[in-house]
């Protein structure tokens, strides 16, 4: 038990230590725990023989509830307001179009079977909360209009399409395109129907329980966090969207309760940071650097079909009409960060019975890395060349009664 506990605390404690070096060279973190986690692994200094992915999968979906739900309660209902038009077409029919557009690039230029595009196409689709939240904190870029709103809530709310898409490729993988039928479609309903009823019902639950419930200081959000918990598990066991429904949870929540929330957000927060790390760190120790060195070609090309092509594409199509400019589709296009949720979705076709093997995991891996390096060390540069921040002056008016 020490062992673990001193392998644990040392690898969190190293990460966090180094956290100012990432700041002040504008890497981004996640990156930096994820690439710690590849060196404590098998091939690296470290030594840790660790490829369970089953337990890696279960670990990572309780990591993803709680940060979604931290992002949850972060979000400021006028923001949603302000942009659920937008972040909706994106979350769905934007993730359904990248989806489509890199399974087709694949399968023209790379040769991919269509049912092995398709689902590489599905798992790189939606865009990471974790990495989204993080990276633009870690920024603190001011964005005109409506942009930094509807990047936000769309990471926080594509995840579910992105799953059922994940789901039904796998299926088809390993048993054919006549695994589909209706009740494919009554999944997606399931999905999309009972994540959001949960999460409304959820949320107003929570935050009547705590208006009206005086609980000791240090349990409010102890309450708050298993309640959100409770929420998922119940939403995920009912056939529901556990991830959306505790996102939207903690949005309902935090505009409901009438309590200062101060404590609870510095904990969620804090429990957020806490999760981040572990995940990459988990998901670093999961790869074999030297079984790279095949996927990179075929990753590195599907990178950038992802980023130069399929993901500017959907935010053309999807954004139409809606008050952006030509500049912030693109620059929300750039900012598509892909990171745990992708590496997470691919441990499915994984740990499934069909012929998908860790190679799959592999390149999604390489894919995410690209993302993180190329547009996660370039967002403030591309906010300056398409000229989409906040000038001081603006941002000063605002605030200005």
């Amino acid at each position: 038990m020490e062992v673990y506990l001193i392998i644990g605390s040392a690898l969190f404690f190293v990460g966090v230590l180094l956290s100012p070096i990432a700041l002040r060279t504008g890497a981004p973190l996640l990156l930096l725990f994820l690439l710690i986690g590849v060196l404590m692994g098998e091939d690296g200094p470290g030594g840790i023989e660790w490829d369970n992915f089953e337990l890696a999968y279960d670990i990572g979906s309780i990591a993803l509830a709680i940060i979604l739900f931290a992002g949850g309660l972060e979000t400021y209902f006028g923001d949603v307001k302000k942009a659920w038009a937008p972040s909706l077409s994106l979350a769905t029919l934007g993730v359904c179009a990248t989806t489509a557009i890199v399974a087709l690039v694949l399968v023209v230029l790379l040769g991919f079977p269509w049912d092995r595009a398709l689902l590489f196409g599905a798992v790189v689709g939606s865009t990471d909360a974790a990495a989204t939240f993080m990276l633009l904190q870690q920024r603190a870029i001011s964005l005109m209009g409506r942009g930094k709103e509807t990047i936000l809530l769309e990471s926080g709310i594509n995840d579910p399409v992105a799953i059922f898409l994940t789901m039904v490729f796998v299926s088809i993988v390993d048993f054919g395109f006549e695994s589909l039928g209706w009740s494919t479609a009554g999944i997606l309903v399931s999905q999309l129907g009972l994540g959001v009823v949960f999460g409304v019902g959820g949320g107003f639950a929570l935050a009547w329980m705590m208006n009206h419930i005086r609980f000791p200081d240090g349990l409010n959000a102890v309450f708050v966090l298993s309640g959100g918990l409770l929420l998922f598990g119940i939403t995920a066991s009912l056939g529901g969207s556990g991830f959306l429904a505790v996102y939207i949870c903690g949005v309902i929540f935090s505009a409901r309760c009438t309590k200062p929330l101060t404590r609870i957000l510095n904990f969620h927060g804090a429990l957020a940071w806490f999760s981040q790390i572990g995940l990459f760190l988990m998901l670093g120790l999961l790869v074999t650097p030297r079984d790279l060195v095949l996927q990179i070609p075929d990753a590195l090309a599907a990178a950038g079909i992802l980023m130069f092509i399929a993901r500017p594409a959907a935010c053309m199509v999807c954004l139409t009409r809606m008050g952006f400019s030509v500049r912030e589709k693109l620059f929300i296009g750039w900012v598509g960060l892909r990171g745990a949720v992708p590496i997470f979705l691919a441990i499915i076709p994984v740990i499934s019975p069909g012929p998908i093997a860790v190679e799959f995991f592999n390149e999604i891996f390489i894919v995410v890395i690209a993302s993180l390096v190329l547009q996660g060390w370039t967002i403030p540069l591309a906010a300056k060349v398409l000229k989409v921040e906040e000038q001081p002056e603006t941002a000063e008016a605002a605030r200005d009664p």
